[in-house]
């Protein structure tokens, strides 16, 4: 049953995503509180409320349950605990199975390849003797990472040609946490999928947006992606079979490699609206961010449906002294997110540039 108009909508995290999720949220008649402990955050200035204590507080978490119909979330490192918590007082979308497999690169990886959708190889390291030891099984290249945390580059290292040892030191300067070396993979290109599911079962996945990435963080996503019809079919198709294997109810963004072949290998899955799905609000008529919010107040999924060919770029830093300039264009949607300071590596806003079709 669909949540009526003027009902209240919990949202866990208080930057861009959770601001445009609540932007979203208003355009459909709902109210939004927001669980955020930094005061006046980007999600703050646009919600109807802000609670402002930690993820994982009791008496917070309780209260959030107490004033809303339902829960989501704006990004992936909400604690489990704190979900399963709320779970037993409000429904909680998407549900915290979910989170569980995206923290953690080792049980996201074996759940993908346990649903039958590959993956570059991975071992899990907990010492430098065994990063030694997979390194020589993966030829002496990889990319080690943090299980846990870690996003937009950090808590990465790359080796290449390292058929030798020499590592000494090499997991506490990770910081003596469990990590995962993967393997490195000779992709053509990163591709990534948006998809929705409903509280019916219902499954929706936009086009597949082409990635760019520079320094570790999303540069640019185009539309359309530069390959074959059906590696596009495939990606969407393995991010339905995801989402319905979790018992999914919201918004996911899938991320893989493009081989030569045109066969694919998932890279990370994320249980929430996704940076690469940005272009959606300009380029389609239900946004990323409308289409969580019809998925978790159990209304209809909207058409996922492309009118215009275009590109997404991120705002990184002093980027955003470019807004005059961009303002200045045709055929160009900007989006600020309302912070105040620009530091490097943080994400400012993004805009994009559309080309409709004829």
């Amino acid at each position: 049953m669909s949540l009526p108009a003027g009902s209240t909508i919990g949202i866990i995290g208080g930057g861009q995503l959770g601001r445009m999720l609540a932007m979203a949220g208003a355009r459909l008649g709902y109210r939004t509180v927001v669980l955020e402990p930094q005061a006046d955050c980007p999600a703050a200035q646009v919600a109807n409320r802000q609670i402002t204590a930690a993820y994982d507080d009791p008496a917070a978490l309780a209260e959030l349950a107490a004033v809303s119909a339902v829960v989501t979330y704006e990004f992936e490192n909400v604690p489990v605990a704190a979900a399963d918590a709320l779970a037993a007082r409000v429904p909680v979308y998407p549900p915290a199975r979910a989170l569980d497999v995206a923290q953690d690169r080792v049980n996201e990886k074996t759940f993908l390849n346990t649903i039958g959708i590959a993956t570059a190889e991975f071992r899990s390291v907990d010492n430098d003797d065994e990063l030694t030891i997979t390194l020589k099984t993966f030829g002496g290249s990889g990319i080690l990472k943090t299980r846990r945390m870690g996003y937009d580059g950090k808590g990465q290292r790359v080796f290449r040609n390292m058929k030798t040892g020499g590592f000494a030191g090499t997991c506490e300067a990770m910081g003596n946490v469990p990590l995962i070396l993967e393997s490195l993979v000779p992709f053509e290109r990163e591709i990534s999928v948006i998809a929705a599911r409903g509280q019916d079962g219902t499954v929706a996945a936009y086009d597949p947006a082409e990635n760019i990435h520079r320094n570790g963080i999303l540069h640019t996503s185009t539309l359309p992606a530069a390959i074959r019809p059906e590696t596009a079919d495939a990606a969407r198709a393995a991010a339905a079979k995801i989402v319905s294997a979790l018992d999914y109810v919201g918004v996911i963004g899938v991320e893989f490699f493009v081989l030569a072949d045109g066969s694919l290998l998932a890279n990370e899955i994320a249980p929430r609206v996704h940076n690469s799905g940005h272009w959606t609000e300009a380029a389609c008529a239900i946004s990323q961010f409308e289409q969580h919010i019809r998925a978790v107040a159990g209304l209809p999924l909207g058409d996922p449906k492309r009118h215009s060919d275009c590109v997404m770029e991120n705002l990184i830093g002093d980027d955003v002294l470019r807004v005059p300039a961009l303002l200045a264009e045709p055929d160009l949607m900007l989006h600020l997110y309302g912070k105040s300071q620009a530091r490097p590596g943080r994400k400012m806003g993004h805009f994009t540039r559309i080309n409709r079709r004829a």
